[in-house]
């Protein structure tokens, strides 16, 4: 199978699973290379990207999926009236702030971090699928460690945790400036 024959079959796979498709598992039930998969995803992107398509290709960790591109959204929101989508508190998203940038990490450390309880946050967080449990911490007690999701990835359109922006350095410019730090 041709590389264009190959990402007329995977654009007909996602247009049916509606959901993400994991890379692998679309690699075996195709019987095909890694690279081969990699190279039909590549130019069903390139095509979407290209003619400016009203779907675009999303990839998020090891998966991809279809997506309205993002400037044609509003005219499909205004034919469908979505029911409006439940946005997370201030603390949930502070919460996964600190999970997205310092994971794995345990209940205890994000405590540390934000200054108050988080138990509410973190299962708010757990049952949105945004993040889960990676394991237990080898210390007192084996604390639960916690990372984000893949979903959390599609959720915020990233590809991978290194396209987070780069959290703000310290300030020593302020401390600086201010007459009251020696």
């Amino acid at each position: 199978m041709d590389t264009n024959e190959l990402a007329h079959v995977i654009e007909a796979i996602l247009f049916v699973a509606g959901e993400p498709v994991n890379l692998k598992d679309m690699q075996r039930a195709l019987d095909v290379t890694e690279d081969e998969t990699r190279l039909a995803v590549d130019a069903l992107d390139s095509d979407y990207s290209y003619h400016r398509r009203g779907i675009t290709l999303k990839r998020f960790g090891e998966h991809i999926q279809l997506s309205t591109r993002a400037e044609y959204a509003p005219y499909v929101e205004r034919l469908l009236q979505p029911i409006q989508k439940q946005s997370l508190s201030q603390s949930a998203l502070e919460t996964l702030a600190i999970v997205a940038y310092r994971q794995p990490v345990t209940k205890l450390e994000m405590e540390a971090v934000r200054g108050v309880k988080c138990d509410y946050s973190v299962q708010s967080l757990v049952n949105k699928g945004l993040i889960e449990e990676v394991g237990r911490k080898e210390a007192l007690g084996r604390p639960i460690l916690y990372g984000t999701t893949d979903k959390f990835l599609s959720h915020f359109g990233l590809r991978t945790l290194d396209d987070l922006p780069k959290p703000p350095e310290e300030s020593t410019e302020a401390e600086e400036n201010d007459p009251l730090v020696p």
